[in-house]
């Protein structure tokens, strides 16, 4: 008899101590004198923006995977748990930038474009396009003695850019696109209830995508080598003292190009550094939480940039290497990616699939 019973009990309780079914409210019941929720309550799952990846959240080792050869001491090794998050496949694109600015640019025209869709509690917000288009010149200027040129004229207005990552962008202008895709996306979907923001992604979320899983991984893709095994570069960057080509790009490349990380992310290392959300501190691990950690200071100009860039050495792309630029300062080798919080049960998503799975 005790077997049966704990056989009965093992299939009337669900895996992990969570109830099977949903508690649902009953305007029955409530009338009752029970108290079940507030009725008529519509179910909502958070869709997955697209190219946009599912990150399953996880505790990590963030901080120093190598030799600290700059002697920055500003990585020092820290366990740290991640929430699930969704984050851009890719870099974002001349072409994805350029929607934002015609958006805002068509004064004829609202940014709301989906007159069906629900009504959403954000503001639409206000911007001076004058003030967020990329600065081409820093392809020539940031540079001495350096034919930039081409790239001057070409490379954010042309078609054949379009798949290229945005860079002359600062920090600040980077954030108001992430303002404009939240208020794009709330205003257009329809959805009843609003999405969270899009937003940079924190450093500690930067820096546990790029390992793709793996735990103080080097490199995005695992191994200590930027060379695979059939001798290719794994990512866009300056090789060698004045060598610049051997990866197949002398500048930037497309978005899409070299293989993507356990999570189905690409370049996180190389093609363009990338702006995140946090402000600079080299001691800032130690004065952080380690439970979704984010260091914020609006007093410091200085913000985070992750990654490494077409330009620089193997160093810069290691997963744990952290650099920072000025928050009014674009750079011809800087761009950004966003992110989006996952509001939900924790650990409700598959991040294989892609997409929320129920439990």
């Amino acid at each position: 008899m005790p077997i049966v019973l704990g056989l009965v009990a093992i299939l009337l309780l669900p895996s992990c101590g969570l109830f099977k079914k949903k508690g649902m409210a009953s305007e029955k019941s409530n009338r009752k004198g029970e108290v079940t929720g507030a009725i008529d309550r519509k179910p909502w799952v958070q869709k997955l923006p697209i190219d946009m990846v599912a990150i399953q959240g996880g505790t990590f080792w963030m901080g120093q995977s190598d030799e600290d050869i700059a002697f920055t001491n500003s990585s020092d090794n820290k366990q740290i748990t991640i929430s699930e998050f969704y984050m851009d496949k890719y870099e974002v694109s001349n072409n994805k930038y350029r929607q934002f600015l015609q958006a805002i640019e068509d004064k004829t025209s609202p940014l709301k474009t989906n007159t069906n869709a629900p009504e959403t509690a954000m503001k639409e917000p206000d911007f001076d396009v004058n003030t967020l288009k990329p600065d081409s010149t820093l392809w020539k200027k940031s540079y001495a003695y350096h034919y930039g040129d081409p790239l001057m004229d070409f490379y954010f207005d042309h078609p054949a850019f379009d798949n290229y990552p945005v860079v002359g962008v600062s920090y600040d202008q980077a954030m108001q696109y992430c303002e404009w895709r939240t208020y794009h996306m709330r205003a257009n979907d329809d959805q009843e209830f609003d999405m969270p923001d899009f937003r940079l992604p924190t450093e500690a979320e930067w820096e546990y995508a790029a390992k793709g899983g793996i735990q103080q991984a080097k490199y995005p893709w695992g191994g200590p080598y930027v060379k695979n095994s059939r001798g290719c570069l794994q990512a866009n960057f300056k090789p060698g003292r004045g060598n610049y080509t051997d990866d197949g790009f002398a500048y930037s490349a497309p978005v899409d190009v070299f293989e993507p990380n356990g999570f189905g992310l690409y370049n996180m290392s190389g093609n363009v550094a990338e702006w995140v959300l946090d402000a600079y501190k080299s001691s800032a691990y130690a004065s952080t939480w380690d439970l979704n950690p984010i260091y914020l200071d609006k007093n410091e100009k200085r913000k985070v940039v992750r990654g490494g860039s077409w330009k620089d050495i193997s160093h810069y792309l290691e997963t744990s290497t952290r650099t920072y630029e000025y928050q009014n300062q674009g750079q011809s080798h800087i761009g950004f990616r966003t992110a989006m919080a996952f509001i939900g049960r924790s650990a409700s998503m598959d991040a294989k699939l892609n997409k929320r799975i129920r439990r």
